[in-house]
């Protein structure tokens, strides 16, 4: 009986002797083994689904127990493990290596269903050469818009947008005046604060038309709480689909997109823009390739503090100018005034290559133009001779219309020379406007003097100056005038054919006038300002074309 106790015991202690074995050679293979992390009893951290993970694959992490007990586990090799001092184990995802995963991952708005979207599908897929150029055309955009999204927490998809706004041309203009990228209308440009003047218009800036659109689309969710509701509004006007809300819930109607009474093209604005994000999603199963653009920026910002003409801008980055244009699309003329744009846009490896040959640059002038501003209306030919150029360079560099006056105030580019030779202001950098007006056309009317008519009384009588009176008719002051003397009066031919006050307001007494009198006109240019139309005074000789 003892012997049998005895081995007992010594079985007992072999087998310890030999766990004790195990775990110490455990312990020194565990010292060359992949990072390991101590994590609480919690096995698995829920990550953040993406737009493109099933649901039901989505792991449910277990309650902890109340004693937790550490244990190893090895990360994989594609995430990255906080240290181990933290009281859970983090995981993060490994940046994508192209935008286009980056966008995937951030879809975010509830996916529209229909024919419409089935039809926008076919129409993309069944053209594969325009999403190509369309895509081709994003790749010096979107990775600073996915950012600025990112940024405020927005959907991506809001980033392919512009493919439906203007196929990611900056340049684009609609025909109802609609510019740039995000299709800024005039009023609206200026409402976010979208520079809009004779040197630049940021409504097809990259960096500015995309803050305003992004601060208009924040806008229009929070009025409607939908982001479908919201691009409707971009498209259609926020009043437009206040009051197709408001007509829908009068009526006991619904309330969602697909539900509203609106213009086709507002229809198909958001099935649209699903049909891209399908594309982009899965671009396999439409048979569409997408090329690759890499998750990185594209360009960066470069300060400029002297103004510069934008051939040398472009030259001094070695890059085309073609390119130049594409990040910087705002601006409109030749140089870029520094006060009103203090930077450009540079391809990222270009921008130390542009200060480097900037600060070798030999010649200290850096542009060729400069702004001038009309002391008052003139002629263009007058105007040219004042800035010492050629009228018809001054018309073309400046879009003046042939016979139009420029009006006092306004601003032109002229030659950087003598007394010019000055970068110019910020105030007229940022304000800077040209305004023409028609060179008057006066026409000859002959009005009867009546007995007692002096030249002062019908001058007054007829809205005109004594002096020009004088000087059409070439009568002294005190020139006598008989009755039913012939008096030639010439005015402004833009109020239509009865000039004289008196007839504007009354047709039937011009109808009456014009068939009792005969008389004749001719049509006079004059550089100068018309005088007011002529009150009828006796008989009224009616004006016709010559």
């Amino acid at each position: 009986m003892i012997a049998k106790i005895f081995n007992s015991l010594t079985s007992r202690i072999q087998c310890g002797i030999f766990l004790i074995l195990i775990s110490l050679v455990l312990g020194g293979c565990a010292s060359v083994a992949p990072p390991l992390v101590s994590v609480p009893s919690v096995p698995t951290v829920p990550t953040v689904p993406s737009a493109t993970t099933e649901p039901e694959a989505q792991a449910q992490a277990p309650a902890p127990t109340e004693a937790p007990v550490v244990f190893q586990v090895q990360m994989p090799p594609q995430v990255e493990a906080l240290p181990s001092s933290s009281p859970v184990a983090v995981i993060k995802q490994v940046p994508p290596v192209d935008i286009w995963e980056r966008i995937r991952r951030g879809f975010a708005m509830p996916n529209l269903e229909g024919n419409l979207v089935l039809d926008r599908e076919q129409w993309y897929a069944s053209k594969p050469d325009y999403i190509l150029r369309m895509t081709e055309r994003s790749r010096k955009y979107l990775f600073y818009i996915v950012e600025e999204l990112e940024a405020r927490r927005m959907p991506t998809e809001l980033a392919l947008l512009p493919f439906i706004e203007s196929a990611f041309n900056p340049q684009a203009v609609s025909s109802a005046k609609a510019a740039g990228m995000w299709q800024f209308m005039p009023a609206t440009g200026k409402y976010f604060e979208l520079k809009q003047n004779i040197f630049r218009d940021d409504r097809r800036s990259i960096q500015e038309s995309t803050r305003a659109a992004l601060d208009y689309l924040q806008k229009l969710y929070g009025m409607f709480g939908d982001w479908h509701l919201a691009l409707a509004a971009y498209n259609w006007g926020e009043g437009s689909v206040s009051r197709a809300l408001a007509k829908n819930k009068a009526a006991g109607l619904g309330l969602s997109y697909s539900e509203l009474n609106m213009p086709n093209e507002t229809r198909y604005y958001v099935p649209k823009l699903q049909a891209v994000k399908n594309i982009i999603d899965q671009p396999e199963k439409f048979g569409t390739r997408l090329p690759l653009i890499q998750n990185h920026p594209y360009f960066q910002s470069v300060k400029i503090t002297r103004d510069i003409d934008v051939n040398l801008a472009a030259r001094l980055a070695e890059i085309s100018l073609e390119d130049f244009k594409a990040l910087n699309p705002s601006m409109s003329r030749p140089v870029i005034l520094a006060a009103g744009t203090p930077e450009i846009l540079l391809p990222w490896d270009n921008a130390d290559i542009f200060q480097r040959n900037l600060n070798n640059h030999p010649n200290n002038r850096l542009a060729s133009w400069t702004a001038w501003v009309s002391p008052q209306t003139m002629k263009t030919s007058e105007a040219a001779q004042r800035v010492g150029m050629p009228e018809d360079q001054l018309r073309n560099m400046n879009n003046i219309p042939q016979k139009m006056l420029i009006k006092a105030g306004s601003t032109l580019l002229v030659p950087r020379k003598g007394g010019l030779d000055t970068d110019v202001t910020e105030h007229l950098a940022d304000n800077g406007q040209a305004a023409f007006s028609p060179e008057v056309v006066l026409r000859r009317i002959i009005l009867k003097a009546r007995k007692g008519d002096t030249l002062a009384g019908f001058a007054s009588k007829n809205g005109v100056s004594v002096a020009n009176l004088m000087s059409w008719n070439k009568l002294s002051v005190n020139a006598p005038l008989k009755a039913g003397q012939s008096i030639v009066l010439l005015i402004p031919t833009t109020k239509g054919r009865y000039m004289a006050k008196g007839l504007l307001n009354k047709p039937q007494q011009a109808q009456a006038a014009s068939n009792t009198t005969k008389g004749k006109s001719q049509s006079v240019k004059t550089g100068k300002p018309a005088s007011h139309s002529a009150k009828p005074q006796g008989k009224v000789v009616t004006a016709t074309h010559q």
